[in-house]
């Protein structure tokens, strides 16, 4: 019988050591060199690529921090977090939120970036004009291993599924003024495309979101699934191209759907794939979602099990 005491303390006793087959093997070699030198060896490179999800918490686990976290998994991709808000929620209400001191969710956003190469970022509730500033504050200083800004996706979570508000007058017009100018790409749906841009609701699509490029945004996905039909049409814009993605309308409610999509087109951002193309295979991949939704008791909101992409292995 051996006492490996090493696994938990991450030293090895080179008494300990004396009886073990191992230590007969490198004979006169000391055990504590051998961990000096494992220890002193150079660091392995993540496994996945790395995305850091910034959003409040969902208590159920269909939206939110746990939601993003869910999906950058299911695409291959290691995720940190810095959590805005904590809510007390389910699929039929949200009953209660506390929002975080912003410089409790900066410190959050800085222990992240100062030790993981973070290649995208995807921000969901910000709550308040505060954490709003203080997010777009962090961001606009982070930089790759590679020295350029990480692609950020910015889902401007202004209204839950539910109904229920998740983000104030005042902190809207920060987003606006500070967050989206750092944005590779901005998510509204319909309704929070006309919240952004003060057009009325209804207002074309292809309008809103060239009012949106003309305030400086790189790129803008509105997503239709608050409008009618029998496909559900998300429109991808940037200064030089319109992209249109369309999509069989289930029937039916979902939860946290933006949450997943936003998270799904960053960490394909964060995996190497161009916008079009990240997008493109987000929509594929949450109608998968979509199609394998379960019901919950009480709640009338459908919740995606996020499982794994199927063609994981693809870059």
């Amino acid at each position: 019988m051996y006492f490996v005491f090493w696994q938990k303390y991450n030293t090895i006793d080179p008494i300990l050591a004396i009886a073990s087959p191992d230590s007969e093997q490198r004979g006169p070699e000391r055990m504590s060199d051998v961990a000096k030198k494992q220890h002193n060896s150079t660091p392995a490179p993540p496994p996945a690529p790395i995305a850091l999800t910034i959003a409040g918490s969902d208590s159920s686990g269909g939206a939110g921090i746990q939601a993003d976290l869910k999906t950058f998994a299911a695409f291959g991709v290691f995720g940190a977090s810095a959590i805005t808000a904590a809510t007390a929620q389910n699929t039929a209400t949200v009953s209660d939120v506390r929002v975080f001191d912003p410089d409790f969710v900066d410190a959050q956003i800085r222990a992240c970036t100062q030790d993981l190469p973070i290649a995208a970022i995807k921000t969901g509730m910000l709550a308040n004009a505060g954490v709003t500033r203080a997010v777009a504050a962090a961001l606009a200083n982070i930089r790759t291993p590679g020295g350029v800004p990480p692609v950020l996706v910015v889902d401007p979570v202004m209204i839950a599924t539910s109904g229920a508000s998740l983000l104030d007058r005042q902190a809207v017009t920060t987003l606006i003024e500070e967050l989206m100018p750092l944005a590779s790409l901005i998510t509204p749906n319909l309704p929070e495309a006309a919240a952004l841009t003060g057009c009325a609701p209804g207002t074309d699509a292809e309008k809103m979101g060239a009012r949106l490029l003309d305030r400086g945004v790189r790129a803008v996905l509105i997503k239709g699934g608050h409008a009618s039909g029998r496909t559900c049409r998300d429109l991808l814009l940037t200064q030089d191209v319109s992209t249109t993605f369309e999509w069989p309308r289930a029937a039916g409610e979902y939860h946290g759907t933006g949450c997943a999509y936003a998270a799904a087109i960053a960490a394909l951002s964060a995996r190497g794939l161009p916008l079009g193309a990240a997008v493109e295979r987000a929509g594929t991949w949450l109608q998968q979602q979509i199609a394998a939704a379960f019901q919950p008791l009480h709640g009338r909101l459908r919740v995606l099990p996020f499982t794994r992409e199927r063609d994981l292995n693809r870059k």
